[in-house]
């Protein structure tokens, strides 16, 4: 009777998962990204002579940090299912009101506060939006996408703000130590905590339970609509930071500043393994993908390939990582047929 018992047990159990765990994560997409990553190092090792220089590879880090910071937000706010696209003329609103502020004699601190306060106030725009008056939000933030970035070509035209405190370019030139820059250290530590929040806290569950099925989120007594609001509100935040960052290092501001940016912070994100459907992503994969966007176009940089050519290979990029799943996904339906 309990060799039956043993044997219909045996039967009836269905793996959740399979293979071992050390299969599940040499097969992951991180680890896959992670293989290329080290690939792109070498080829650029072999490229270029300068590559491997340490101060060299510390300017490569300024290539993708501040987009970066706004990639661990996004990867979110697309996990739940939403997307903002204003995130570059959020950077440039709040570098604006930066410069302005500048003009009028305010010192470092005033400045860090305003340009968060406009990210954090343009968040709530689209939060509001999107999670109370229930637009889409791509819609939405291509309006306020236009709107923000139009309301720096309407202060600034053809002009440029440039006269900064001096002790405010540490947030975009100064080092922590040795070849660690600022904006490096900053990147890491957002990082942690962002996978912290998304992967170790209820917050992040909710984002993804929301993002694999909002109606039963719902049912299930999740509020959707304040995580939604916060994801944008959060968003807003890093693209403030990520102003601080840009104007510090460039030590200016212009309206066209970021310009483009939303393109790269989402390849980011899809590069990094997270859906464009919602539901699944790791904040790791975001970090690695970040190295990867930042290796190549440092390297094609060294090489003097023209910036209109980075650019196509970010929207190539986009196209492959969006493809890519949905094209491995449909010859595996094929071949089970």
């Amino acid at each position: 009777m309990s060799d039956i018992v043993t044997e219909t047990r045996t039967r009836s159990a269905i793996p959740d998962r399979l293979g071992t765990p050390v299969s599940r994560l040499l097969g992951s997409w991180e680890v896959l990204l992670f293989g290329v990553a080290i690939a792109i190092f070498i080829a650029n090792s072999f490229a270029s002579p300068y590559f491997l220089n340490a101060w060299n590879l510390s300017d490569a880090t300024f290539n993708f940090t501040e987009k970066a910071m706004i990639a661990f937000a996004m990867a979110m706010l697309i996990i739940v299912g939403e997307i903002d696209l204003s995130v570059a003329a959020i950077i440039a609103l709040a570098s604006t009101a930066m410069g302005a502020a500048a003009q009028m004699g305010i010192g470092t601190p005033g400045l860090v506060a305003i340009g968060l306060a406009v990210g954090l106030v343009c968040g709530a725009i689209n939060g509001t939006l999107v999670s109370v008056l229930k637009l889409p939000s791509i819609v939405v933030t291509i309006g306020t996408m236009s709107l923000f970035r139009g309301i720096s070509y309407i202060t600034l035209g053809d002009k440029a703000y440039g006269k900064y405190p001096a002790d405010f370019a540490y947030f975009g030139q100064g080092y922590v130590v040795w070849v660690f820059s600022f904006e490096f250290v900053l990147f890491i530590a957002l990082a942690v905590i962002f996978g912290i929040i998304l992967h170790a806290t209820n917050f992040g569950r909710q984002v993804y339970v929301i993002g694999n099925n909002e109606f039963a989120a719902r049912f299930s007594g999740i509020p959707v609509e304040r995580v939604k609001f916060k994801l944008f509100l959060l968003t807003g935040l890093m693209s403030g930071i990520a102003a601080v960052c840009l104007t510090s290092r460039l030590g200016s501001t212009r309206p066209s500043i970021a310009q483009g940016w939303e393109l790269e912070v989402v390849t980011m994100v899809v590069l990094g393994g997270v859906s464009i459907l919602g539901g699944a992503g790791t904040i790791a994969g975001v970090v690695i993908a970040a190295f990867v966007m930042g290796l190549v176009t440092f390297g094609l940089g060294l090489l003097n390939v023209p910036g209109i050519v980075m650019s196509i290979f970010v929207g190539l990029l986009l196209i492959i990582t969006i493809a890519l799943p949905i094209v491995v996904r449909r010859i595996k339906f094929m071949s089970t047929k």
